[in-house]
């Protein structure tokens, strides 16, 4: 049994995912307290922010801009305070599209055909092949994400994917089946595939109820889950993510998994897909956050251990 802590979630935030972040750090909050934590939120929108006195550690329940890009992480490292999921440098680069597609390929994990745009005067890519995705560098939850199916779109989609970064990502548009992995303390969770009723996985789908089927453990055999769940894992690694995280990963009609991105603080609400995922391997909610408080802790207590025994003036000869 966990000790009970004195816990700051943090939710809210100043990005244009604020809404969904206020949902997930309100089910994270109402799953911590009825764990016997003690627990209060704190809602970072302004730079003026303090936490409570007697913080043992804080659960990240942001996304987006400022939550999900280091930023806020890189505050709580120079405050010395535990907190969950990925540290500064991985978030940074996760939450960069570009960032991790070059990392993606570096380390060789499979990922989709692009380029990079940063005037919406760019032509077409004549190197890509329609359809296409365009989508803000450094955003998430699908904001501004926009697909050109003929090249007459293609002046509309730039500008409006333009209008939420100063650089936008342009990809081939895989065709297959679209899956989500989550990630847990190092191993892949049962694989989600995601279904949109009607169109394609965009932000309005996402968050609306009864628009999107859902189906863990998705329907593969097992070489492909395993093909699947080893893109994920790889692509966990590249970006350097730690303690937990949710692969977005396409699979073409021949089973071979094609990585979209790294999702370094995924949605945490009720029905959100990781906490789908911890469900199908046999987790609930509350053990869910129970063991990213577990990991950041014992991270937090392993560094603070290896701080006290350091000797003064340096390393020992």
């Amino acid at each position: 049994m966990s000790r009970k802590l004195n816990i700051t979630v943090m939710l809210g935030g100043p990005s244009a995912e604020r809404e969904v972040s206020l949902r997930t750090g309100a089910a994270v909050a109402q799953a911590l307290r009825s764990l016997g934590h003690e627990v209060q939120e704190l809602d970072p929108r302004t730079p003026d922010w303090s936490l409570r006195a007697g913080t043992e550690v804080v659960f990240l329940a942001l996304h987006g801009t400022y939550g999900e890009d280091g930023t806020v992480q890189k505050q709580l490292e120079q405050l010395g305070v535990a907190y969950t999921g990925c540290d500064a440098e991985s978030s940074r680069i996760a939450f960069d599209k570009v960032l991790t597609k070059l990392r993606c390929i570096k380390a060789g994990v499979p990922t989709a055909k692009f380029i990079v745009a940063k005037s919406a005067q760019a032509p077409l890519p004549e190197n890509l092949t329609l359809p296409l995705v365009v989508k803000p560098s450094r955003q998430g939850s699908s904001v501004g994400l926009q697909f050109v199916e003929q090249a007459e779109a293609w002046p509309a989609a730039l500008a409006e994917a333009l209008k939420f970064d100063s650089e936008v990502l342009v990809e081939e548009k895989i065709t297959g089946r679209e899956t989500t992995v989550g990630i847990l303390n190092g191993k892949p969770l049962p694989v989600v595939e995601v279904r949109p009723k009607t169109g394609s996985y965009d932000y309005n789908h996402k968050y609306t109820a009864g628009a999107t089927e859902y189906f863990c453990p998705a329907d593969f055999d097992a070489a492909t889950t395993t093909r699947i769940q080893g893109a994920a894992l790889e692509a966990f690694r590249a970006v350097g993510a730690r303690d937990y995280a949710r692969v977005d990963v396409m699979v073409r009609p021949d089973g071979s998994p094609v990585v979209l991105e790294v999702n370094t603080l995924p949605g945490m609400t009720e029905t959100s897909l990781l906490p789908k995922a911890a469900t199908a391997a046999g987790l609930t909610y509350g053990e869910l956050c129970q063991q990213m408080i577990d990991l950041a802790m014992a991270r937090h207590e392993k560094f603070k251990r290896e701080k006290t025994a350091e000797p003064i003036g340096g390393a020992a000869i």
